[in-house]
């Protein structure tokens, strides 16, 4: 049988998608979740993640990621590495300077999982939660205010380690306006949000990993 030579085959890749209840995806569907749907979205694309893993638990600060790889690090090195990390770092009113040392050794560990390469790591920022009917009744000009003190803080030390950053920011407001956008327990974003930002982490992934 003689091959077609224009037939083009996928080629095998390993992503490591780190962070908390937006990463793992809570109230939404396995394959609604980000790190899912860009893999799916790649696929599309001839770029076939034959390993994705997602550490990621609803509820975790900082501190938490850290244990966990800790007790049970990857193996190996990803082809890509993704880090969304801090709402529970502000929910909890917990330190900014608590979070600045926590996100930098998350960020030092992303780099080695990603075999030491800067370009295969990159850091989504902290959505905007205060949009959602969760947060109506509490002082959302306050949450709003401290998130993007979050953010700023984690682009920075982003931007100082040469790291590619996507700001879902402003992105994640238009649920104040668009409940499809929310998930079923009113806090968490749906499925459509997290292709919105799918979207946004695609031309990266593509450029990573080709």
């Amino acid at each position: 049988m003689v091959k077609d030579s224009n037939v083009v085959t996928p080629s095998n890749k390993r992503y490591l998608a780190l962070g908390d209840s937006y990463t793992i995806g809570e109230s939404v569907l396995e394959n609604e979740r980000y790190p899912r749907q860009l893999q799916d979205s790649l696929f599309l694309s001839n770029i076939r993640i034959t390993d994705l893993n997602i550490i990621a638990r609803t509820g975790w600060t900082t501190a938490n990621l850290l244990d966990a790889l800790q007790s049970t690090p990857p193996t190996g090195t990803y082809d890509m590495v993704t880090l969304l990390i801090g709402v529970n770092n502000q929910y909890q009113g917990l330190s900014l300077s608590q979070y600045s040392i926590e996100f930098t050794n998350l960020l030092e560990k992303s780099k080695q999982y990603a075999g030491n390469d800067k370009n295969k790591v990159v850091v989504i920022s902290i959505p905007d939660y205060s949009v959602v009917p969760f947060a109506k009744y509490s002082d959302t000009v306050r949450i709003r205010t401290q998130l993007e003190a979050f953010n700023k803080l984690n682009k920075d030390i982003t931007t100082q380690y040469g790291i590619k950053y996507v700001d879902i920011f402003a992105l994640s407001q238009e649920a104040r306006y668009n409940k499809t956008l929310v998930a079923r327990d009113s806090l968490h974003f749906s499925g459509l949000e997290y292709a919105k930002w799918t979207r946004l982490l695609l031309p990266l992934a593509k450029e990573i990993l080709k």
